[in-house]
């Protein structure tokens, strides 16, 4: 599991790093909205723990936005603000945990393996992932967009499962080749850029809205934005 620590006093970033990798988790540090926000997009995080006050943003913009990319994906507000007010503009902006400074490092720590134990119930018992009117059944392998069912290969099931996991996230051609291809992948080719064409023509060819979207230098992007 790769966590994403958002705390600007570095002392204590550096603490709850060390204590996440010797607990046998993954963690990157950002000490402030702007970088998290990068990694948040480069890196695929299972949970993310966030400080509100930070130099450059609000932690509970920050939150906001974290859930629009991915409602899946829990944010545990750790935080100096713990009035009964705070907690509830915390939960309001999308947190799904909150605990004041100071604490005891084994408490987040129990906090964060229930809020990700939660998240993978959740996730597990879904069998379907919906993007506007797009519906992908994972477990009969059916995808239909409004009242058409579409045909998919294999990997373009698995292509285009992996983008609507990813909701408004955009994902690399590196990052899709990973998941889809492993390590069938052949840098040198077009193949992510080639399935990807594939998909729109099956996917948003005949409807007005497109939800499959380029973003140019950076990768795909699937949304009903």
């Amino acid at each position: 599991m790769k966590i994403l620590i958002v705390e600007d006093e570095r002392k204590l970033a550096s603490f709850l790093k060390k204590g996440l990798i010797e607990n046998n988790f993954k963690a990157d540090v950002a000490h402030d909205g702007k970088n998290a926000e990068r990694l948040a997009e480069r890196n695929e995080y299972d949970l993310i723990i966030l400080d509100i006050i930070l130099p450059d943003i609000s932690g509970l913009k920050l939150c906001e936005k974290f859930k629009q990319q991915n409602p899946r994906r829990p944010v545990l507000m750790l935080t100096a603000l713990g009035t009964t007010e705070d907690k509830i503009s915390g939960f309001d902006a999308g947190a799904d945990d909150y605990l004041v400074k100071p604490f005891e490092f084994r408490e987040l720590l129990a906090r964060i393996r229930a809020l990700l134990k939660r998240f993978l119930e959740i996730y597990e018992s879904s069998n379907k992932i919906v993007v506007a009117d797009l519906e992908l059944d994972v477990e009969k392998k059916i995808a239909r967009r409004g009242d058409r069912i579409i045909e998919l290969t294999a990997k373009e099931f698995l292509l285009l499962e992996h983008l609507m996991k990813n909701r408004g996230r955009v994902l690399s051609r590196n990052d899709i080749a990973t998941k889809v291809w492993g390590s069938d992948y052949d840098v040198n080719t077009n193949v992510v850029d080639v399935y990807v064409n594939f998909l729109r023509k099956k996917i948003d060819k005949g409807f007005d809205k497109k939800l499959i979207h380029t973003r140019v230098g950076l990768g795909y992007v699937i949304d009903d934005k």
